[in-house]
C-alpha cells in the first residue's frame, strides 16, 4: 500500500476528470439503487391493483432511469479510461527518463529485460488498478451500503439474517486478497526471465544458428515459458476459486430471502413486492462482492508491480553529481590524469579490477591502452566520462577531479566509441549527427571521410539518406564501426575515447582513420584501448596493463627495448622477425 500511495501523484494532474468519473459513478450507484424499489411499488400498486396508469408511469420512469444510468456509465467509462491512460504514459516517461540518468552500475543491476517489463507490462497492471478503481472501487462499495441501508428500510429481519452471508463474503474476499499479491509478484519475475530468454535469443540468432543450438536455446525458453504459465495457472487457479465460492453465498442468501420472506408474506407481514424489491436489493448488495474480486485481482496485480517500478523510481544513481558541482572550466585542452586510480564493480573489493594506476595523457596527444582480455582496458577508460567513480584516488581533466564536476559538463567535451557499437534504426545521416543534431551536412561528410565511412556510404542505393535497419542489421561490422567513430568525430570532442573501435577494420583502414583523425582533430586527446598492436604502434604513449596494473608505460620502441611483456604481444601478433627487421 506504500507503494501505491507513491503513485498518487500520477493521479494528482487529472484530479478534475477522475472526480467527474467518481460523481458519474454515484450517479450510476444512486440510479441502480431506485431500480428495486419502482420495481416493488410496480408489483404491489400497479400489477396487483390492476392499476394500468401505475404501471405505464412507473414502467416510463425506469425507463428513463436505465437511459440515464447507461449516459453516466458510458461518461464514466471514458472519463476513467482517459485518466488511467493518461496515468500510464506519464508513469511510462518518468520510468524511461529514470533509465536515462542512470549510471552503468545501476543499467548493470537491472537488466535490459527486467525493465522492458517494468516499462511495460508492470505499468499496464498499475494503469488497470487506477482504472478499475475509478469504475469498480466506488462503485462497489457504494451499491454495498446503499443496498443494505434500503434493506433494513424494506424489512429489518431479513436483512439481518443477510449479515452473516456479508461477512463471509468480505472475509473470502480479504483472504484471496492478501494471498494473490505475492503469487503475481512471482509471475512478473517469471515474465523477466521469459523476456531475459527472449531478448538474447533474437539478438543472438545467427550465433545460435551458427552452433546449431536451436534445440538447446528451445528447451532454455520451453523451461522459462514453463515457469511462466505454472505460475499463471497457480493465480488463475486461485482467482477462479474465489468467483464460484461468492457465487455459493449469493444463491444461499437468495434461498434464505425466498423461504424467510415467503413465511413472512403469507403472515400478511411482507408484500410480494417487497420480496422481489428485497430480492434485488440483496442481488445489488451481493454483485459488488463479486465485483471486488475482479478489484481485488487488479490491487493484488497493480500493488505488485508498483514496488517493481518503485525499485526502479527509488534506485539513486550509483555516480550521483556532487552538491556543487561546477562547470569544466573552457577552454578545455584535454588532458586527463589517473593518480592512484583503483577501481571494482558493486562495492566487492575482493574483485578488485584497477589497481593503483597512475598514468597522464598530455593534451592533443594519443594514449593507448594495451593488454589482455580482462586486464581492465575498458574499465579504466569508462572512469575518464564518470560512468562508474574511481574505488580509490583521482580522476583529473585538466587538473580538475571529474567528482567535483557536473556530469553533463564533462559529457559535453568527451567522445566515446563503445566496444559494442550501436547504431539506431533512421538514416545515415542521422546516426552520424546523433550527438550533435546541429551538425552541417558538409560536417558530416567531413567526419564520414576521417571515419574512411564515406566511400561505402555513397554506394548505398541513397547514400546517405539510406535506412539503417534496428540494430545496424543491414551493415557489415566494420561499416558499423566506421560509422559510429564519424559519430564520434563530428562532435568535435577534447577528449576521443576509442575502446577497441576497430577491432571490425581491416589495418590498412585503421590505420588511414588514426591518421586522419591525428590530421583532423588536432587538439583532441585520444585514448585508446586496443587489443591488435598494429593499432597502437604511431600512439604517443602506450599504457600495458596487466590483471589491473600498470605493467609497462611508453612509446612503441621504448617499450620494445624495456617491456618483456610489451614485445610477447608484438612478437605474438606480428612475429618476431619484423620486430628484428626481417
Amino acid at each position: 500500500m506504500k507503494d501505491f500511495k507513491k503513485f498518487l501523484r500520477f493521479a494528482k494532474p487529472y484530479w478534475k476528470l477522475s472526480l467527474f468519473s467518481l460523481v458519474m459513478l454515484v450517479a450510476m450507484v444512486g440510479f441502480d439503487l431506485a431500480v428495486p424499489r419502482l420495481v416493488g411499488h410496480l408489483i404491489d400498486q400497479g400489477i396487483r391493483q390492476k392499476n394500468l396508469s401505475v404501471v405505464l408511469s412507473t414502467s416510463a420512469i425506469m425507463l428513463i432511469i436505465s437511459m440515464l444510468s447507461a449516459t453516466v456509465a458510458v461518461l464514466n467509462s471514458i472519463s476513467s479510461i482517459r485518466v488511467g491512460e493518461s496515468i500510464a504514459r506519464d508513469l511510462r516517461e518518468e520510468i524511461f527518463v529514470k533509465i536515462q540518468r542512470f549510471s552503468y552500475g545501476n543499467v548493470d543491476h537491472f537488466s535490459t529485460a527486467k525493465l522492458m517489463v517494468r516499462l511495460m507490462s508492470d505499468t499496464a497492471a498499475v494503469q488497470r488498478l487506477f482504472q478499475m478503481s475509478l469504475r469498480i472501487g466506488t462503485r462497489a462499495p457504494l451499491s454495498m451500503i446503499g443496498s443494505i441501508i434500503l434493506m433494513f428500510v424494506t424489512s429489518k429481519t431479513l436483512a439481518f439474517t443477510m449479515m452473516p452471508i456479508f461477512l463471509a463474503g468480505g472475509i473470502v474476499i480479504y483472504f484471496f486478497s492478501t494471498k494473490l499479491e505475492p503469487f503475481f509478484r512471482t509471475v512478473q519475475q517469471r515474465l523477466d526471465r521469459l523476456n531475459t530468454v527472449l531478448q538474447e535469443n533474437i539478438s543472438g540468432a545467427r550465433l545460435v544458428k551458427s552452433f546449431v543450438r536451436g534445440e538447446f536455446e528451445a528447451e532454455r525458453f520451453d523451461a522459462a515459458n514453463e515457469n511462466l504459465a505454472h505460475e499463471n495457472i497457480r493465480v488463475m487457479q486461485l482467482m477462479a476459486s474465489m468467483g464460484p465460492i461468492l457465487t455459493l453465498f449469493i444463491n444461499f442468501g437468495i434461498v434464505l430471502v425466498v423461504w424467510l420472506g415467503g413465511i413472512q408474506s403469507i403472515g400478511g407481514k411482507l408484500t410480494l413486492g417487497q420480496i422481489v424489491a428485497f430480492t434485488n436489493y440483496l442481488m445489488a448488495t451481493l454483485q459488488p462482492l463479486m465485483m471486488m474480486t475482479q478489484l481485488s485481482n487488479n490491487w493484488a496485480n497493480g500493488l505488485a508491480s508498483a514496488k517493481r517500478i518503485s525499485e526502479v523510481l527509488d534506485a539513486d544513481p550509483e555516480v550521483p553529481e556532487t552538491e556543487g558541482a561546477t562547470e569544466l572550466p573552457e577552454p578545455v585542452r584535454g588532458a586527463v590524469d589517473f593518480d592512484h586510480v583503483s577501481f571494482h564493480y558493486n562495492s566487492d573489493t575482493s574483485m578488485s579490477v584497477l589497481d593503483d594506476i597512475c598514468a597522464h595523457a598530455e593534451p592533443g596527444k594519443t594514449m593507448a591502452v594495451l593488454g589482455a582480455t580482462g586486464s581492465g582496458k575498458s574499465s579504466l577508460v569508462n572512469l575518464i566520462p564518470r560512468f562508474y567513480d574511481a574505488s580509490a584516488g583521482v580522476v583529473a581533466i585538466d587538473g580538475h577531479n571529474v567528482r567535483t564536476l557536473k556530469n553533463g559538463s564533462i559529457l559535453e567535451h568527451i567522445a566515446i566509441v563503445p566496444q559494442d557499437t550501436v547504431l539506431f534504426s533512421g538514416t545515415v545521416r542521422d546516426n552520424i549527427r546523433y550527438g550533435r543534431p546541429e551538425a552541417s551536412d558538409e560536417e558530416v561528410i567531413a567526419a564520414a571521410r576521417a571515419a574512411q565511412a564515406h566511400d561505402f556510404i555513397e554506394q548505398m542505393p541513397l547514400k546517405y539518406e539510406t535506412h539503417i535497419e534496428e540494430r545496424g542489421a543491414n551493415l557489415s561490422g566494420g561499416q558499423k564501426q566506421r560509422i559510429a567513430i564519424a559519430r564520434a568525430l563530428v562532435c568535435k570532442p577534447s577528449i576521443l575515447i576509442l575502446d577497441d573501435a576497430t577491432s571490425a577494420i581491416d589495418v590498412e583502414t585503421e590505420t588511414k582513420i588514426h591518421h586522419a583523425i591525428a590530421s583532423a582533430e588536432r587538439g583532441t586527446t585520444v585514448v585508446m584501448v586496443a587489443q591488435r598492436i598494429s593499432t597502437v604502434l604511431n600512439a604517443d604513449k602506450i599504457l600495458v596493463l596487466e590483471e589491473g596494473r600498470v605493467a609497462a608505460e611508453g612509446t612503441h620502441k621504448e617499450l620494445l627495448k624495456s617491456s618483456e611483456i610489451y614485445k610477447e604481444i608484438y612478437d605474438s601478433q606480428l612475429g618476431a622477425g619484423v620486430r628484428h627487421g626481417l
